[in-house]
């Protein structure tokens, strides 16, 4: 799916416009990045939880070369389902 297309889904459950539906969905996607970057986690009940997790630096190696590589520490965003969500798709 995408963004249209969540936009258009949006806008027929609510019964609002594309344009309000887009204007929404925009508000609640920097609402989430904005509250990620400051606190760092956000729970919906029902829904899931978004968390910013440090990941430490690791060994890798190139794919093409073979050669060993350090991969660097890097703050990764990490979602874990809640139960409702997990119900509904099973």
């Amino acid at each position: 799916m995408t963004k249209a297309e969540l936009v258009d889904a949006i806008a027929t459950k609510s019964n609002l416009t594309k344009a309000s539906a887009e204007r929404s969905l925009n508000a609640f996607l920097e609402a989430v990045k904005d509250i990620l970057a400051s606190e760092g986690k956000l729970a919906l009940t029902g829904f899931g939880t978004f968390a910013v997790e440090s990941r430490k630096a690791r060994k890798g190696r190139n794919p093409r070369t073979g050669e060993e590589i350090t991969i660097p520490a890097a703050k990764v965003i990490k979602f874990r389902p809640g139960k409702i969500l997990k119900d509904a798709v099973e």
